[in-house]
This record gives structure tokens, sequence and C-alpha cells, in this order.
């Protein structure tokens, strides 16, 4: 909630000073107003184009073809979730001899799965997010913010909400009682397996839209608001040399 409101205030103070800009260059005179002007409506141009790009990543905006492209790709999301569960979780040699271990296999299975968590490869995940939104028809607009690696400083954000999301999801108790339930019946590899695709598969299905908009938004959203502020920035620096350069010629 703090986040959310932390981030909607720091682009309302972006838009804010550079929409003052503008306003303080209307009551200059000479050539310093033509300065003031261009940088504050370069400004402002750059942060609400960043700030519209930003919310258009997460909500359809009607006309405007390729908005809302999360929740539109929200099966792709889902497929790289089962897919990661699968082959970093289960698909190992050693998964007879773990089931089999003395013990309650529900007492010791919170923290195992947490201890895999942390050693997952999430930047594969966080890479194949980025694919999907530059594959998109989003992906031209995004280009005209830096791309690729606009979205770079979203790398660790990402990965640490991810890590989060996937051990409140694994040591959830119902999960874990589902769990030990399907591998107490074999302890053959495949079968098991199976079971889980299976187990997993009925998780995935109960997600919709809406709750893959909302992972992906906590996750990432409160650090993009610095595409705002830096389409601030670049934005009016390329106003003042322009104006710079209107002066000198």
């Amino acid at each position: 909630m703090f986040a959310n409101q932390l981030e909607v205030n720091k682009v309302f103070v972006t838009n804010l000073l550079a929409s003052s800009l503008v306003f303080v260059g209307f009551l200059l005179e000479g050539s310093i107003k033509t300065v003031v002007l261009n940088a504050g409506f370069f400004s402002l141009s750059g942060s609400v184009t960043n700030w519209l790009a930003i919310y258009m990543l997460f909500d359809r905006v009607p006309g405007f073809y390729g908005s809302g492209v999360i929740p539109l790709r929200f099966e792709e999301f889902k497929l790289g979730i089962r897919h990661l569960i699968m082959t970093e979780f289960f698909d190992r040699s050693d998964l007879g001899v773990f089931f089999s271990q003395d013990g309650s296999v529900q007492r010791d299975l919170g923290e195992k799965l947490t201890n895999i968590a942390d050693g997952l490869e999430l930047e594969k995940a966080f890479n194949s997010l980025i694919d999907v939104i530059m594959n998109s028809s989003f992906g031209s607009m995004l280009g005209m913010l830096g791309g690729r690696d606009a979205l770079v400083p979203l790398r660790e954000p990402f990965i640490e909400r991810m890590k989060s999301y996937l051990k409140e999801e694994l040591s959830n108790a119902e999960f874990k009682q589902s769990l030990e339930e399907s591998i107490k019946t074999t302890l053959d590899n495949s079968s098991v397996r199976e079971k889980l695709a299976n187990l997993i598969d009925a998780r995935l299905d109960e997600m919709t839209p809406e709750i893959v908009k909302d992972i992906i938004q906590n996750m990432i959203r409160k650090h993009l608001g610095w595409l705002v502020i830096w389409g601030a920035v670049f934005g009016g620096a390329i106003g003042v040399t322009l104006s710079s350069l209107q002066l000198l010629a």
C-alpha cells in the first residue's frame, strides 16, 4: 500500500515539476523563455509518454493496440511457472531417495523446498518475461524507452519477489498436504512427476489474468517510476540542447 502510494507520488511530482517549467516559461521574456519552454514541454512529453507506456503495460486501453500485454499473455506466464517448478524442483535423479527418507515428509518438505527456491536461477524466468514483452506489439513502444536495457534494473527486484512468491506458494499447508498424499502413493519418479504436474496444473488453472497482472505488478511496478523520472530528465535535456542550438544558429 505504502509502496504504491510512493510510486504515485513519484510520478505526480515528476509531472508537476515538468508542468511548472512550462508555466514558468510562459511568464519569462527573451531568449530564456524559449529555453525554459522547450525544456518544460520536452520534459513533460517524456514523463507523460513513459507513464502511459507503463500504464498500458499492465492495463488495456481501448483503441491502443498492444496495451495490457501482461494480462493478455498470462497463459505464457503460467506455462513458464509450470516449466520452472517441474524442471528445477522435481526433475532430479535423487527424487526417490528424497521421498523414501525416514520421518515425516510434510515436516521437512517446507524447509527443503525453501532451500531449493533459494538456489533457483530465476534470471531465465526474467529473460523469458522480457522476451514475451519485446516480442509482443508492445515491444516497439518499449523500444522508444530504451528497449530491453530499460528493463534490466528490474532484474533483481523481479528475482527477489519471484523467490518470495514461490516460497509462499510452496510452503502453503494445503499444497504440502496434497503433495505428500500424492508422493506417498508411489516412489516411481515418472509417476511422481506426473502426479505433481497434475497438481501444479490444477493450482495454475486457478490463476486469472488479474492474478498474473498483480504478481508481476507487485514485483516490478514500483521500480518503473524511474522511467518516468528519467523520461522527464532526458526530455528536458533535449529541450535545452535544442533551444541552445537554435539560439546559436
